[in-house]
């Protein structure tokens, strides 16, 4: 769920790994740009404006990490960077990436001064009542925990010291909530350690500050790609939301995306873009615009 001042994972775990910032290159070991050709039937679709433009124009808010975030030239890098441009490529354009403040970026889709939202965006029944959100994928609440502690079941976290960024729904809604059934039941409460970024929650899990991280679940992948095998999943994904790209409602470019995310699907493309930032969890099966799946016709 997309929430204000998220910085960059930052993993300085002392003798267990080097830091990672966003001074670093960024990428992860072993990314390579994915652009594929442009497809025919999905450039029929690209509205004529764009096609005399010859390129895409997305609006977007770094640091979201692993999404969009600088690296140390400045550029804006990210999954979400990845997959726009691999969009844009199959719609037969160049694409543009214009840093706005975040409040600022769907009243822009509404000006046309940018063409689609992409910066971690919520699909969310609100915002559906005047954009469409082509779905890239779901994201949900993950917990992790390092490799080398004592195994735990985010379903019995009584007593257990969890890292969360303040204000996220990993704080508010799980892990505050867990820790008051506990109390509920008798049993000790959780401890909280509520940061206000996510690289200083992963870093506690890190070092060893707490027993358990709360994330959303790219921020919690993304984490373990940094951290080099220092920490892991444990338990499910859940209150998984679809996210998406944000483009003007009923429009012919958001049906011109959807058919691109639909080629992407349908290659591999797609898994491959997201598997070079460690996700492999919430993908989507089929294209869709607000969670309504995408005719072929």
């Amino acid at each position: 769920m997309r929430t204000r001042g998220l910085a960059a994972v930052l993993l300085c775990a002392l003798p267990l790994a080097s830091c990672v910032t966003n001074q670093e290159p960024g990428t992860p070991e072993g990314w390579r740009a994915i652009a594929p050709p442009a497809a025919p039937e999905v450039q029929a679709l690209v509205p004529a404006e764009l096609q005399a433009r010859g390129e895409l124009v997305i609006g977007t808010n770094p640091p979201f990490p692993p999404f969009e975030f600088k690296d140390s030239t400045g550029a804006i890098i990210g999954v979400e960077m990845d997959l726009a441009r691999a969009v844009a490529s199959v719609m037969g354009l160049r694409l543009r990436i214009v840093q706005q403040d975040f409040s600022k970026i769907l009243p822009a889709v509404d000006a046309g001064t940018i063409d689609m939202g992409a910066t971690g965006f919520t699909d969310t029944p609100q915002r559906r009542e005047n954009y469409d959100f082509v779905n890239t994928l779901y994201a949900g609440i993950q917990w992790a925990q390092r490799v080398d502690g004592d195994p735990i079941d985010p379903a019995r976290p009584c007593g257990l010291t969890v890292a969360v960024q303040r204000t996220t729904v990993s704080e508010t809604d799980d892990v505050r909530p867990k820790s008051e059934e506990c109390v509920a039941k008798g049993e000790k409460p959780i401890e909280v350690l509520a940061y206000d970024t996510s690289d200083s929650a992963a870093t506690a899990l890190v070092v060893g500050r707490a027993d358990a991280l709360s994330a959303d679940s790219p921020v919690t992948s993304w984490a373990l790609e940094k951290a080099k095998g220092a920490i892991e999943k444990v338990g499910p994904m859940t209150a998984a939301a679809p996210y998406g790209f944000a483009t003007p409602k009923d429009s012919e470019l958001s049906a011109a995306v959807a058919a691109a995310m639909r080629h992407l699907i349908e290659t591999g493309e797609y898994a491959a873009i997201l598997a070079q930032w460690n996700i492999t969890d919430g993908l989507l099966e089929q294209a869709t615009i607000n969670e309504e799946p995408v005719s072929h016709d």
